[in-house]
C-alpha cells in the first residue's frame, strides 16, 4: 500500500509537470536529478509546506497541506532552520519535547554529535549543523521523513553516519524521501526516481 501518492502534479510555471509517483512505507526513496530538476519543489509538496498548482499529493491517504505534525511528516530543508542559540541537543528535541529524549540520545550518538550535544548550534560546523537538523527530522520516527540534500555538507568521513541513520530509520518503518544528486546516497537507495526539467524520467522500481 502506498504511503505517499503524487497524482499528476504540476507546480508553478513548469517547475513540475504532470508528475505521478507512488511510494510505500519503510523505504529509502531518492529523488535524483540536477539542480533545477524539481526535486526540492516535490519535497516541499510532500512535506505540506507548498500546494500543487494542479493534481494531488496524499500522505497516508490525506493531503499534507497545511504541514502535518512531525510524527507524520518531518522535513530537513536545505536551509537548516536551526535555532542558533539553542544547543545541538535542544534543537534535536524541538519537535519532540521530553517524549523524544531517549531517541534523541541515540540519534546524537549515531550521527557523531554526542560529544557536542551541549554546544550552541551557532558554534558548530556546517556539517554538524546539517546532521543536527537530520536528527531533528528523525527524532519522532515519522511515517515520512522528507530530506532535501542531507549529505550536501558531509565529507566522506561523515557521510556514512548519515547513511547509517537513514538505514536505521527505514528499518524502523519510516519512508525516507531524499532529494539528492549525491551518488553515495543513490547507490544505497531502495527506489530511485529520476527527474529532469520537472518531469519523471523513469518509473521507480
Amino acid at each position: 500500500m502506498a504511503l505517499v501518492e503524487v497524482r499528476s502534479v504540476s507546480h508553478a510555471r513548469g517547475v513540475l509537470r504532470e508528475v505521478s509517483l507512488s511510494l510505500p512505507p519503510a523505504r529509502l526513496a531518492v529523488l535524483a536529478g540536477r539542480s533545477g530538476s524539481g526535486k526540492s519543489t516535490l519535497c516541499h509538496l510532500i512535506a505540506g509546506v507548498m500546494r500543487p498548482s494542479s493534481g494531488e499529493v496524499l500522505v497516508a491517504e490525506r493531503p499534507p497541506f497545511p504541514a502535518p505534525d512531525w510524527a507524520t511528516v518531518s522535513l530537513l530543508p536545505q536551509r537548516l532552520a536551526l535555532e542558533p542559540e539553542l544547543s545541538v541537543a535542544e534543537n534535536v528535541l524541538l519537535p519532540a519535547g521530553l517524549r523524544g529524549r531517549d531517541s534523541a540520545e541515540g540519534l546524537l550518538d549515531r550521527l557523531g554529535l554526542a560529544t557536542i550535544a551541549a554546544r550552541p548550534a551557532r558554534d558548530t560546523s556546517l556539517g554538524e549543523q546539517q546532521r543536527t537538523a537530520l536528527a531533528r527530522a528523525l527524532v519522532l520516527s515519522p511515517a515520512v521523513a522528507v530530506l532535501d540534500e542531507p549529505t550536501a555538507h558531509q565529507d566522506d568521513e561523515h557521510v556514512h553516519l548519515v547513511l547509517d541513520a537513514l538505514r536505521a530509520a527505514v528499518g524502523a518503518g519510516t519512508l525516507a524521501v531524499v532529494a539528492t544528486h549525491d551518488q553515495r546516497v543513490i547507490d544505497v537507495a531502495d527506489t530511485v526516481v529520476r527527474l529532469a526539467s520537472g518531469r519523471v524520467l523513469t518509473e521507480p522500481a
